[in-house]
């Protein structure tokens, strides 16, 4: 058994040791912003193609200590790093430190990336290129004090790219982070699903990929396939399992809109480019005019928030609007809200539930989980017109 660290968003460890165990990890332990955990190497390469959570998969190779730049060189030098990957395969270098008596993160990079460079030329007679942009071997350290840790990234690409963007194309939120606002809202495959304010669609698409149980991984490459102990018939196999699981696209009672068309027209693209278009219904509609899609259901967004003076004014009247329709119309559902604005979600004069640390990238938020209780007579949903 081979040891792993999955760093994740923080605020997500908990889910993410609960789906760790369920894809076979052992000694399984939360820590800050990750989870590390036990497994064959096989059993890392099915965690990287399930896991909807993770933001990669990190092996780790060796353990020692840095106490000053010259003996985190020595350290790095002295691993047989020919027996993890071969010199023609291009090489990344990433260090991340906590309490490090090295001064330079930049400079204790460098030392590392020579010494395994010097480590394959002195064996091979070869050293690696260094590519920043698309490396086929990563190699990742953290220096925690004097201690330092090194790890080779089995993904390759965070994971949280799951592969049906376009190449450059960013979310607003992160699919693991959509992904975990799913599983801490509650929310599983049958149960009805609105985004009333979906962008893009990242949410609408996490949801539907495990509707239909599609591994996140399954259109996408690893970092693993660059490593020594890649098997490629077993890989295979595993993959071949995920394309058995993966069911016929139908309709997963979830349901999306947006004010803008702009947004409604980039989650048809994503959606199209993830084959799931026929599990989601698209609206353009502006999320006070919603009405519940289902008597009973979860209410999952990433409403708009922000620091520009611009948007104050339209945000400081949208909120308080937002928290009667909610009350006025969704009468039986629970709203998950996702906010980096402490004060906003106040004006919606509702109380929560539970209040969420949660980071989306470096920005901190609180998811805020709203059972809705109050309310009054409702319109019957309509599906909106065909080509939407």
């Amino acid at each position: 058994m081979d040891h792993f660290f999955a760093p994740c968003p923080r605020g997500l460890e908990a889910c993410l040791v609960d789906e760790l165990g369920q894809l076979g990890a052992s000694g399984v332990v939360a820590a800050e912003g990750g989870v590390g955990f036990t497994s064959t190497t096989l059993a890392a390469c099915r965690i990287n193609l399930w896991s909807r959570l993770a933001s990669r998969v990190l092996w780790r190779v060796a353990q020692g200590q840095a106490r000053n730049e010259t003996e985190l060189y020595d350290f790095a030098r002295k691993q047989d790093w020919g027996a993890w990957f071969a010199p023609e395969r291009t090489l990344r270098v990433d260090v991340t430190a906590r309490n490090s008596p090295l001064k330079s993160i930049e400079f204790a990079t460098l030392k590392i990336k020579d010494a395994v460079c010097d480590a394959f030329r002195d064996a091979r007679g070869l050293r690696p290129s260094i590519d920043k942009r698309e490396a086929q071997v990563r190699v990742h350290a953290f220096l925690d004090g004097e201690a330092a840790t090194l790890y080779l990234d089995t993904s390759g690409e965070a994971l949280f790219k799951r592969g049906y963007r376009k190449r450059g194309e960013d979310a607003p939120l992160r699919e693991n982070l959509a992904a975990g606002l799913l599983a801490l809202a509650g929310w599983r495959p049958g149960t009805p699903l609105l985004d009333p304010m979906c962008g893009s669609g990242t949410i609408l698409i996490e949801a539907a990929q495990q509707a239909l149980e599609i591994a996140p991984g399954l259109g996408r490459e690893f970092g693993f396939q660059h490593l020594a102990w890649y098997a490629p018939k077993a890989w295979r196999a595993l993959l071949d399992e995920a394309r058995e699981r993966r069911k016929q696209p139908e309709f997963a009672q979830i349901w999306g809109s947006d004010r803008s068309s702009a947004a409604i027209a980039a989650a048809k693209t994503n959606l199209n480019a993830a084959g799931l278009s026929a599990a989601v219904r698209l609206a353009q509609q502006d999320v006070l005019d919603c009405q519940p899609p289902a008597p009973l259901g979860i209410l999952v967004s990433n409403p708009p928030y922000g620091h520009r003076v611009t948007m104050e004014d339209a945000l400081l009247e949208l909120y308080p609007r937002l928290g009667d329709t909610l009350k006025q119309h969704f009468s039986g559902w629970t709203a998950c809200l996702l906010s980096a604005d402490p004060n906003l979600p106040k004006l919606l004069g509702l109380k929560p539930r539970r209040r969420i640390p949660l980071f989306n990238g470096a920005l901190e938020c609180r998811l805020l989980v709203y059972p809705l209780v109050a309310g009054g007579m409702r319109k019957p949903f309509r599906d909106p017109p065909s080509g939407h």
